[in-house]
């Protein structure tokens, strides 16, 4: 291996490093991209592709030379390889049935890095960092997806407050794509539907040990409208969705077979992938001369589902004229007509009025399902027990395995130096194990305050620099600007709040009673300051508005200087806040949150969460570990439900959070507040992981679905 290592360039090792993601959770690999040129890496997005477009190889064996960055590289470039090569791994040991034919994972979306920008949110980079610790894992894995070339929107914030979306397109030139190829060279797909068909290429990206498959349209083979089929995630009316998942979920298997790839084990994460078992049965039935229900029975059996959607409204539906037109062709092959292929997707098949339900059909096309959360699971199998109406609701099969965090991807790298310190040796191989995090008790309370005010510095200067550079797009006075480089007091407990500004999500919750609020933010003993973050969906416009009042308060007294929303939210913005901020707060209304992971990458950093008893919190919380919202009671009135939680937000601020955080030593350290951040990090640092996550699914799901177990195994918590 030495000799292959060394006798590259520096400019095709770098090259090679750059093409695969890896070097976006390694952080010496990253490091050594931002010291070719600092200024160009911000300005590049971290996109170490397009960073290197601007060097030739001579001045970039140049650059490396002045920085003294030739050991770096040559230490990275031996690493990445020794990744890639290594044959032990965990998946090799528990998962071997999956090498031959490994794993399908649909998404539609994946939230892998700041510079592809093809996510929107919790479900995108759920799926990113499912991807990287089934490599990290070496667990027989593909990804499929679509490659949106205008991606999600860029959020702007004008004078008013209100959200302006713009659709920027994206050079796949300057990503770390290629195009797939077979033995009869590029490879294009085609998904028929009644008016025509559907042609896409076939994209290959590499996530570490991953092979991620992104599907297409901006071609020649299509005409205008479907070239911008997969222009925008999450965009268009009804018909462009189910277009797009006809192309995800069908057009996903051929691209497979085209590419000679034959998965043991299909995973649908969420219901936009749910027509891929159709177009399995069809080929079985094609290729193997099975009967439809004999087909579709070998194929449920190595099928996976997850939900993550506890909101009903949230669950894609489409009408018979949709369905005819777009499944039409495929049910033909399949043998079903117009009421066979709707009752497919119909909680009653015998119901003419329903409409067509994506979940329902991942449902009845899968053995194994599961929600995201512990009650999630208890919330799904109340939602759609009309599936099984023999059953009672707690023998509904669908389980549940809690989400988790890519540890690497979200871990500051000032307290990865401490955790490798006081962790057992490689740690970051075996974070998916209690007793690896035991010794983190272990940190002196002054070193882990410190590596936290120091990130929270970091927050804040970044803080600072956002604002400026938005006010300056406002056209705002220079006396705002001027103001917004010294805003926020590094010493002042700041409350972090990003996510989707959805409705459920209640981001106006703190703002119920203003004049409290402004009594606790101007407290001159125990101040408080706030940061938002986050975009509502183009169409939501009760999102926008709530952003829209945050907005406005943000430029009245006393909130203004304290009070900061930031604009187009995005990993690499979410990185700075799970890091830096001292408390996270989260106040959906119980039960919609499925699971949430923001709050779980807050705790890896040493942030503590402030939180509704809901999702993953609902089975975290200890008591000791953080802090929160109300006792999980529910009520079945909506603004009773929010004028109680707003209750008990403020009080648990005014009577634990405030008080703990400023309850000082003489060393000036908040002793009890610090065993809280060790017990949080100690207790669900490898609880709450990425690592664990895909394990479980490993175990519960993956291996025995290969193995044609999964007809007999209900799932349950």
């Amino acid at each position: 291996m030495t000799g292959k290592v060394t006798q590259l360039s520096i400019h095709e090792k770098l090259t090679r490093l750059a093409s695969n993601l890896w070097w976006s959770w390694d952080p010496d690999a990253t490091e050594v991209f931002r010291l070719i040129d600092p200024e160009k890496w911000e300005e590049v997005h971290h996109n170490p592709v397009r960073l290197l477009a601007g060097f030739s190889p001579d001045r970039l064996e140049e650059r490396a030379r002045e920085a003294v960055l030739h050991t770096r590289i040559h230490w990275a470039y031996r690493r990445f390889l020794d990744y890639l090569e290594r044959k032990q791994t965990w998946g090799s040991t528990h998962a071997a049935i999956l090498g031959q034919a490994p794993v399908a994972y649909f998404s539609a979306e994946f939230g892998l890095h700041e510079s592809l920008p093809i996510y929107s949110g919790g479900l995108g980079v759920l799926a990113g960092d499912h991807l990287k610790s089934a490599s990290d894992l070496g667990l027989p894995l593909i990804g499929v997806g679509l490659f949106y070339h205008e991606g999600y929107f860029t959020q702007a914030i004008d004078s008013s407050g209100w959200q302006r979306e713009s659709y920027p397109p994206l050079d796949s030139n300057l990503l770390p794509l290629k195009e797939a190829t077979n033995a009869s060279g590029r490879i294009v797909i085609s998904v028929e539907t009644r008016s025509g068909s559907i042609f896409a290429r076939v994209l290959h990206l590499a996530v570490g040990r991953i092979q991620l498959y992104l599907l297409d349209t901006n071609i020649p083979e299509n005409n205008e409208e479907d070239r911008h089929l997969t222009a925008r995630l999450y965009g268009g009316d009804h018909r462009t969705r189910i277009r797009q998942e006809l192309l995800l979920g069908v057009g996903g298997v051929r691209a497979l077979k085209a590419l000679g790839i034959l998965p043991n084990v299909i995973h649908m994460n969420e219901g936009h992938s749910a027509f891929a078992p159709l177009e399995v049965i069809r080929q079985r039935m094609h290729e193997d001369g099975l009967p439809f229900d004999r087909a579709l029975r070998d194929t449920a059996s190595r099928c996976v589902f997850t939900t993550h959607t506890p909101v009903p409204a949230g669950h894609d539906r489409f009408d018979q004229g949709l369905i005819e037109h777009h499944l039409g062709p495929l049910a033909d092959s399949l043998g079903l007509n117009l009421h066979g292929i709707m009752g497919l997707g119909r909680v009653d098949p015998q119901n003419g009025g329903e409409m067509f339900c994506m979940t329902v059909l991942a449902l009845k096309l899968c053995r194994i399902a599961n929600g995201v959360s512990s009650l999630h699971g208890v919330v799904s199998r109340e939602m759609w027990a009309g599936l099984w109406p023999w059953r009672s609701v707690e023998e509904v099969p669908i389980g549940h395995i809690t989400n988790g965090v890519h540890v690497p991807t979200w871990l500051a790298a000032q307290m990865r130096v401490l955790y490798d310190r006081v962790l057992p040796e490689r740690w970051h191989e075996r974070s998916g194990q209690a007793d690896v995090w035991s010794q983190f008790e272990s940190v002196t309370p002054g070193e882990l305050w410190e590596v936290h005010s120091t990130l929270k510095m970091r927050l804040i200067n970044y803080a600072r620099r956002q604002a400026v550079e938005q006010a300056i797009r406002r056209n705002e006075d220079s006396s705002v600007i001027r103001d917004m480089e010294h805003l926020f007091d590094p010493q002042a407990l700041t409350i972090g709040f990003a996510r989707r500004f959805a409705p459920y999500k209640r981001a106006e919750l703190i703002l119920k009673d203003l004049d409290f609020l402004a009594r606790l933010i101007t407290d001159s003993d125990r101040p408080l300051q706030f940061i938002f973050a986050g975009k509502a969906h183009p169409a939501d416009d009760r999102g926008k508005q709530i952003l829209q009042q945050i907005f406005r308060l943000t430029r009245q007294e006393p909130f203004r200087g304290r009070v900061l929303i930031l604009e187009n939210y995005s990993i690499d913005m979410g990185r700075y806040l799970v890091q830096g901020v001292d408390v996270w707060l989260n106040n959906p209304r119980r039960p919609l949150e499925a699971s949430g992971t923001s709050g779980q990458k807050v705790v890896l950093n040493g942030g503590l969460n402030c939180s509704i008893l809901d999702g993953w919190w609902a089975e975290a919380y200890d008591g000791k570990n953080g802090f929160a919202i109300g006792t999980g009671r529910t009520h079945a009135n909506q603004d009773i439900q929010d004028a109680r939680d707003g209750e008990d937000l403020y009080r648990v601020l005014t009577e634990q959070v405030i008080p703990v955080f400023y309850d000082r030593d003489r060393d000036d350290l908040p002793q009890e507040w610090i065993a809280k951040m060790k017990r949080a990090i100690r207790t669900l640092g490898w609880r709450f992981n990425a690592d664990r996550m895909v394990m479980d699914y490993a175990r519960q799901s993956y291996v025995p679905a290969a193995g044609g177990l999964s007809c007999s195994i209900v799932s349950m918590p």
